[in-house]
């Protein structure tokens, strides 16, 4: 079905233009002309000099038979006079006045481009991207390279679309919208980066202006970047085609990207799954998403509207709001998962969401505790950094991890106990030479102190378990609390480094 287009801020009918010289400026020794254009509720200011002008209307005698006599002669002496000065800026806006009168509906590409129509008015817009996809069009298909558009241009093919009037109104077959629509059916790489405030010198606020992507139907990758979800229309005819979908500055949810459709039916369920209740309506899945980038928004909660996108592999969703993390057990694919700078403080059960997966971010979060994370058995790369972990017996729970080799625990405040590299790489007893420490191969010299740590720890365990079982001995025999003979295996009066050469004696 045809998306629905809100009105926008352009009226469907002809709008109403006006053109006012307003005032002048000195720049140098030469006197510019400012100049007020009015298009519907759109305004913009362009400003030329004299010889602008007349360069202007060279053209339209040629190209149009305009009566040379039209414009006011030019004047040597006292050219920046005030008299002058005044007089030229009434003479000029009543040229530019019958000019537009005189060309009511198409308005020739010289005048166009001389009142900037081309950066600010549906036509005009329309016709220079027109233009430019007739010379360069197949060119950029072929090299496969990343397209950008701003939501002003499309927005005008959209309105343009809607509007009875003809493909080409110039006359000029390079400004048909045919080459606009040819070049959208076949594209597959889209940048749309919209803009906060009015646009140039005009009053357009480009993140109201609604446009509808139903025209691109090839697109496998899509980048937008400070738009709002309200005016993003026609995402769910790019399923079928679209392989990774990049979001900015743009959304408070994943649900308004991934199911627009949700707000208009109470219940649904992606198609091909079976419902356990009535739904009324059955979303068809995104095919072939295998790349999902949401970072930088405003999203405070992974909703359910991730059932639609089950083979994304890789998901960043930092720079967002997430104080929990739900619903990723839905996404089966998953290799690569970024949810660092949230508000997250812990991870629970961890493998249960994230399954499988080899790459995990968390920096810059407020993370105290590791426990969530100790079946993450697939763990290949993870960061920990700018978190609140002060505890070395937090990373007992990432320590055994059979598969981890870069750990980044770098700005947290562990960081800065004594021996802190020494200590954390001792935590992965074997291991230790396998794994990277906040961006830093492991040395030959940590190693040796991390095989002395681990001698310790040993010594320290078996010291632990023979004094346990005096303790047993004692206890059965009732005996007197002086130490038995053999008290001295278990070091009670030496240092560990006795301890330590036991235990390597032994093998232990």
């Amino acid at each position: 079905p045809r998306i629905r287009m809100e009105p926008g801020p352009f009226p469907e009918a002809v709008p109403a233009r006006k053109v006012t010289v307003v005032g002048s400026e000195l720049v140098e020794n030469y006197t510019v002309y400012v100049i007020d254009v009015m298009d519907g509720l759109h305004r913009w200011t362009v400003k030329h000099r004299y010889s602008d002008f007349y360069e202007l209307h060279e053209k339209l005698t040629v190209e149009k038979k305009v009566d040379r006599r039209l414009l006011p002669p030019k004047k040597i002496l006292g050219k920046n006079s005030k008299s002058l000065v005044e007089r030229r800026q009434k003479e000029l806006e009543l040229y530019l006045q019958t000019l537009l009168q005189q060309f009511p509906e198409a308005t020739p590409t010289p005048l166009a481009y001389f009142l900037h129509f081309h950066l600010y008015e549906i036509n005009g817009i329309t016709a220079a991207l027109a233009e430019e996809l007739f010379h360069k069009g197949e060119q950029l298909l072929q090299a496969g390279e990343v397209f950008s558009l701003r939501p002003l241009q499309l927005y005008s093919v959209s309105q343009q679309l809607r509007l009875a009037t003809p493909t080409c109104l110039s006359g000029d077959a390079r400004t048909d919208l045919g080459h606009i629509l040819d070049f959208t059916c076949r594209l597959r790489y889209l940048k749309i980066s919209g803009s906060r405030g009015p646009v140039g010198t005009s009053n357009i606020e480009e993140s109201s202006l609604p446009f509808d992507l139903s025209v691109f139907k090839s697109l496998l990758q899509i980048e937008i970047s400070d738009c709002s979800s309200q005016q993003i229309q026609g995402l769910p005819s790019l399923r079928a085609s679209l392989a990774t979908l990049s979001l900015h500055r743009s959304t408070e949810s994943m649900m308004s990207i991934l199911v627009p459709e949700a707000s208009e039916f109470p219940q649904w369920e992606p198609e091909g799954a079976e419902p356990g209740c009535p739904v009324t309506a059955l979303v068809p899945v995104w095919r072939h998403l295998t790349t999902l980038d949401m970072s930088h928004n405003c999203i405070g909660a992974v909703d359910d509207s991730v059932k639609l996108i089950p083979k994304v592999e890789f998901l960043d969703l930092s720079y967002n709001q997430l104080s929990s993390v739900e619903n990723l057990q839905h996404l089966y694919s998953l290799v690569h998962v970024d949810l660092s700078y949230n508000r997250l403080r812990s991870l629970e059960a961890a493998h249960t969401r994230l399954g499988n997966i080899k790459t995990l971010s968390l920096a810059g979060n407020h993370l105290e505790t590791l426990g969530g994370l100790s079946k993450l058995y697939s763990l290949v790369n993870l960061d920990l950094s700018h978190n609140q972990l002060a505890q070395l017996e937090e990373i007992r729970n990432i320590g055994a991890l059979p598969c981890l080799e870069k750990l980044n625990l770098s700005s947290n405040p562990m960081c800065i106990i004594p021996d802190y590299r020494t200590k954390v790489l001792a935590q992965f007893g074997d291991r230790a030479a396998e794994v990277s420490l906040d961006c830093r191969a492991t040395t030959e010299k940590e190693l040796d102190t991390v095989e002395v740590l681990k001698a310790i720890q040993k010594a320290k365990e078996v010291k632990d378990r023979m004094s346990s079982s005096d303790k047993k001995i004692s206890e059965d025999s009732r005996a007197s609390a002086a130490p038995p003979a053999s008290s001295s295996s278990s070091c009670p009066s030496q240092g560990n480094h006795v301890c330590i050469r036991l235990c390597l004696a032994e093998g232990v």
